[in-house]
């Protein structure tokens, strides 16, 4: 053993509970109990991404890092990442129910969770990273910098999982939806996101792809400066919605953002971007 990398093409996973801090905020004279609480959360999210060829790299508290292609090669890591973050929101909804019923047995009140997931595609650095004390197998590098940062506009966007530029275009055949072209704190570059809301099936479905041919048509039209078509497709597209996804928050985000350039137009030659303040 000894440290060193080989640069490769992979793709990248962040996830976080939302809200954490309120929640330990609650186990503050238990500390066991968060830690009990912690490591059944986990379990169940790393045999997912077990299941699908991933490595854990760490564990960050509530949060998990973990990469595919690496050690093992694997041609298709953006597919089985991207299954591992569907299952991964899926398998949310049935531990919380879990929770509830253990609750309900105790006498204690149940606080559900939620997570978010941010996935990046690129070229890394993986290998046997830290220092001649101490090292462990890790991956480095501006794609798994920007994974995290995509983690952390779920939130914004109202969406479970957050996707780069290129594991969209390693997977098109799954169900996702532009977001943004956006520029996250720290970086200079722009790049377009992605939600993820469903995999091959949905994206076979009718209702979800005439959601995503009047998306497209709207954030076509809102990238173009054509503020007034984009609000008209924006109604379409709220009302499409309905029976696929929840993207109420990602559609009232555009409306406040339309709202503001009907009184406020973007000078000439805007290029759509948009610059995040926050992780």
């Amino acid at each position: 053993l000894k440290l060193g990398g080989e640069m490769r093409e992979m793709t990248l996973l962040f996830s976080d509970i939302r809200g954490f801090t309120t929640i330990s905020e609650q186990f503050r004279a238990d500390p066991e109990g968060l830690t009990r609480f912690i490591n059944r959360f986990l379990t169940p999210m790393t045999d997912i991404i077990l299941e699908q060829e991933g490595t854990i790299d760490k564990y960050m508290g509530d949060a998990i890092m973990a990469f595919w292609n690496a050690p093992l090669g694997d041609p298709e890591h953006a597919r089985h990442a991207c299954r591992a973050a569907l299952t991964m929101i899926s398998r949310v909804g049935s531990w919380n129910e879990e929770m509830r019923a253990d609750a309900e047995a105790a006498g204690r009140l149940h606080h559900p969770i939620a997570i978010g997931v941010g996935l990046n595609t690129g070229q890394c650095c993986v290998g046997n990273m830290g220092s001649s004390q101490r090292f462990d197998y890790s991956v480095l590098g501006d794609t798994v910098n920007l994974a995290s940062r995509l983690e952390g506009q779920s939130k914004a966007y109202g969406v479970d999982i957050v996707i780069g530029e290129e594991t969209r275009a390693q997977v098109p055949e799954m169900a996702a939806l532009q977001l943004d072209y956006l520029r996250v704190k720290g970086k200079l570059e722009p790049v377009m996101v992605y939600g993820l809301i469903g995999d091959d099936e949905l994206a076979g479905n009718e209702e979800f792809q005439a959601l995503a041919e009047r998306h497209d048509i709207m954030m076509t039209a809102y990238r173009t400066m054509q503020f007034d078509k984009a609000a008209a497709t924006l109604a379409a597209c709220r009302e499409r919605s309905k029976p696929v996804y929840d993207l109420s928050a990602l559609y009232r985000l555009y409306q406040i953002r339309l709202d503001h350039y009907a009184e406020n137009p973007p000078p000439s030659g805007w290029d759509g971007v948009f610059v995040a303040t926050t992780k």
